[in-house]
């Protein structure tokens, strides 16, 4: 016999699982799907979430992109894609970003280029300079900044 839960123990759990970390809707109906439960009593379980404020889109977006940026050192790109990703829609997304300060941001992204141009040991400075802005890039940091950045680095070296 397979454990079927209750809606009670179902909420419960959830409670408990959206108390630990915020969490995207996507992210709960997943766990619920998981403990075997049908679309009606996911929606009645996602309702009651939402209304004690267990699960809060808005909020979630926001620790997100202030935890990914200060923690992972992600740039604006990236975040908005695995925002969008996880379902979260464009107003929240351009919410979430304005949590990060645009001094933070820009200083996060000069110590990281630099870091990493440091890190870069290649002789051949095209191929420098490549390593380095695929890596900037797949951080999610904007091009302009990026390209505008590895020249004034490759500026300083000689």
């Amino acid at each position: 016999m397979k454990d079927v839960l209750t809606i009670k123990e179902a909420i419960q759990k959830t409670e408990h699982y959206c108390a630990y970390q915020d969490r995207c809707h996507e992210e709960v109906v997943q766990k619920l799907r998981s403990m075997k439960m049908d679309s009606d009593e996911i929606d009645q379980i996602i309702a009651h979430l939402i209304s004690e404020n267990f699960l809060n889109e808005e909020r979630f977006a926001c620790s997100f992109a202030r935890g990914k940026h200060r923690i992972k050192h992600w740039g604006k790109i990236r975040i908005t894609n695995e925002l969008k990703f996880r379902g979260i829609n464009q107003t929240l997304i351009n919410i979430a970003l304005k949590e990060i300060s645009p001094d933070e941001y820009l200083e996060t992204f000069d110590s990281l280029a630099n870091r990493q141009w440091e890190a870069i040991h290649e002789r051949n400075s095209l191929k420098k300079r490549k390593k380095f802005c695929d890596y900037m890039l797949r951080r999610g940091f904007e091009s302009n900044l990026v390209y505008e950045k590895v020249r004034e680095l490759e500026n300083s070296d000689q």
